[in-house]
């Protein structure tokens, strides 16, 4: 047991720059707490005292503001960062080395009893703050969940999910699709110059739609002035009644929806 509180007090100071001593750590952090008296719950569970379990995990809730389920199995070295609000199923799995940050629900989308409902985290996974990762799926080893995500469906390893719904960025192609996305106006992050990437891809789209319409608008005026001069032959005329010489497309009215 001490060799296991040793592990988790050392992992903390590792990744928390805010820790200044292991004293500091096991007085002060709730993660640690939390976890502590999670493998109590989890011993007590796994021997049938389902009650037990359920009632330190209660105290566990009460005492750090992090709900673990007793049922959920949490593995070495997870660091779980602040970790107010912080909820975790019955049917979770958190892999070794795996960082928790506060807000983060690891929950289920079913509710049927006795089944695979809450998500199995990888090795070494990342769950940003406020995130959701909901359903009985597998994020895999090395992988990240972005801020205020909300993950329905897995995440290969070495991969980052952001928004919501979260999408999947593949870790091997983020230098390419990062360079090509600059040349669009955004990131694929959706961390760049104050504005959602889907809002910024929207605003393309309308001021391409936008040139399109002045184009062709253009287009039809250039052809009614030719036409002018072959009307005076009988029976020719080039513009037919239903063409639009004059732009209609508000390009601005639809960029504030997406603002």
């Amino acid at each position: 047991m001490f060799d296991r509180l040793r592990e988790d007090i050392a992992c903390i100071r590792e990744r928390d720059p805010a820790a200044r001593s292991a004293w500091e750590v096991l007085t002060c952090y709730p993660g640690l707490h939390a976890l502590v008296m999670h493998r109590w719950a989890h011993g007590a569970w796994q021997r049938g005292w389902k009650w037990l379990g359920r009632f330190i995990s209660h105290l566990g809730r009460w005492l750090t503001g992090i709900e673990i389920h007793p049922g959920a199995v949490v593995g070495r070295r997870v660091f779980i960062d602040h970790g107010m609000g912080v909820v975790i199923g019955e049917t979770a799995v958190v892999g070794d080395e795996c960082t928790i940050y506060q807000g983060v629900t690891l929950g289920g989308t079913s509710l049927a009893p006795g089944t695979k409902r809450h998500p199995t985290l990888g090795r070494g996974v990342i769950v940003s703050a406020g995130s959701k990762v909901l359903g009985g799926f597998t994020v895999g080893d090395g992988a990240r969940v972005g801020a205020n995500s909300v993950l329905l469906q897995p995440v290969p390893a070495g991969a980052t999910a952001v928004g919501i719904p979260a999408r999947i960025v593949v870790k091997d192609s983020d230098a390419q699709r990062e360079h090509a996305a600059a040349k669009m106006g955004f990131s694929a992050y959706g961390v760049t110059q104050g504005d959602d990437p889907v809002a910024q891809a929207m605003k393309g789209l309308i001021d391409n739609a936008a040139g399109h319409e002045h184009q062709i608008a253009l287009l039809w005026q250039a052809i009614e002035k030719l036409s002018e001069r072959a009307r005076e032959l009988p029976g020719v005329d080039c513009v037919p009644q239903d063409a639009q010489t004059t732009e209609a497309f508000d390009a601005a009215a639809l960029s504030r929806l997406v603002k």
